[in-house]
């Protein structure tokens, strides 16, 4: 069965038809994050360094790391910060060290510039994943080199110059030459692990269909590994959660091996709290004096405020246990003991029984 290699010093992670489900963490990426990339600006790396011990404790087994910021202040001074062909070599290397100092938990380098890439691979300890590859002939041809002189797998995005398709047939076309140019290069199929591109349900009602359907299709007719941004097919609609947590286990039913998605449940902050005591002490119970907040979040249900494994991590960790990816249920029981809910990580590989082919 195909397996997909993905190590760092100490550590190895097993992205593969037969393995547990993998999960790649997608919270270091400052896309989106204004203070995430202010910080970084200011050679400020405490938030990552957070954001790469709170995952590997709520059970990643590979941390993505982006480093496509927006150092607007500098820019303003210096043009060439306006680039992220200048900024992202400078920067994803020091991410990286900083990211290794605190977690040995494998990484996966995510660039759209191929300086970047390669300045990440020269940076990274063992044997990282390359996020990522796309149909271009351009891409192809800076990327795939790249693949093989590092011998590291690469995520290989189903979409070429000619956009992203709704069509599920056109995006397996490019997917299976995406593997079939890197066989070119001598880069083998099991280290080829395709994002069939999951579209958002509340636009397209055929999303989830498509790609369960195509994920069938790329593991019996190419044999290569699978994954996804989770989150995208929730995309618009209330109680996000609720999706996710659905789709990723018929995701894994349909044979996906893995998915780029955030691991760890948002903590309940102060507004919240002071909301819900609030609302307490105006129905009359009278709190300790001496209480303090993770207390009360607990004693009223409304999470925590720590970093704590999200319920995604819960639903993909049943449905380990229940396709036989989950030794004699040693992960669920661990999941599941009272210190988990503060982010107990296991083992993402199992031994003992193996589920039939």
């Amino acid at each position: 069965m195909t397996r997909t290699i993905v190590e760092s010093k100490t550590k190895t992670a097993v992205i593969g038809f037969d393995e547990p489900f993998c999960v790649i963490g997608e919270r270091i990426n400052p896309t989106g994050r204004k203070i995430l990339s202010e910080e970084l600006e200011r050679d400020d790396f405490s938030r990552v360094e957070a954001d790469a011990i709170a995952q590997a404790a709520a059970g990643a087994n590979i941390l993505d790391v982006n480093s496509g910021a927006v150092f607007s202040n500098k820019m303003a001074d210096d043009p060439r910060y306006a680039d992220n062909n200048f900024v992202e070599p400078m920067l994803m290397p020091e991410m990286i060290r900083r990211i290794q100092a605190v977690t040995d938990t494998p990484l996966c380098i995510d660039s759209s510039v191929p300086g970047a890439l390669k300045a990440g691979l020269e940076a990274c300890e063992g044997r990282p994943l390359l996020n990522s590859v796309t149909g271009e002939e351009e891409r192809l041809e800076m990327v795939l080199p790249l693949v093989k002189q590092y011998n590291v797998p690469v995520v290989a995005i189903s979409n070429d110059d000619t956009g992203i398709s709704e069509d599920p047939d056109v995006r397996f076309a490019v997917a299976k030459k995406i593997v079939e140019r890197a066989a070119d290069f001598g880069i083998p199929a099991h280290d080829i692990v395709v994002d069939p591109l999951v579209m958002p349900i509340g636009a397209m009602a055929t999303a989830g269909l498509q790609v369960f359907a195509l994920v069938r299709r790329l593991r019996d007719e190419l044999g290569v590994n699978t994954t996804c941004g989770a989150s995208n097919v929730s995309f618009g609609l209330p109680n996000r959660h609720g999706i996710n947590n659905a789709f990723l286990p018929m995701a894994m039913g349909a044979g996906m091996t893995s998915a780029i998605m955030n691991p760890v449940a948002v903590a309940v902050n102060q507004t919240k709290i002071a909301e819900k005591k609030a609302q307490v002490m105006a129905a009359g119970i009278i709190l300790p004096d001496d209480i303090d907040d993770e207390t009360f979040v607990t004693l009223f249900g409304l999470g925590s405020t720590l970093p704590r494994p999200g319920k995604e991590m819960e639903a993909i960790r049943a449905a380990n246990l229940l396709t036989n990816n989950d030794a004699h249920g040693g992960s669920w029981i661990q999941f599941n003991k009272v210190g988990a809910s503060a982010g107990e990580a296991t083992s993402g590989r199992r031994g003992g029984r193996r589920r039939r082919a």
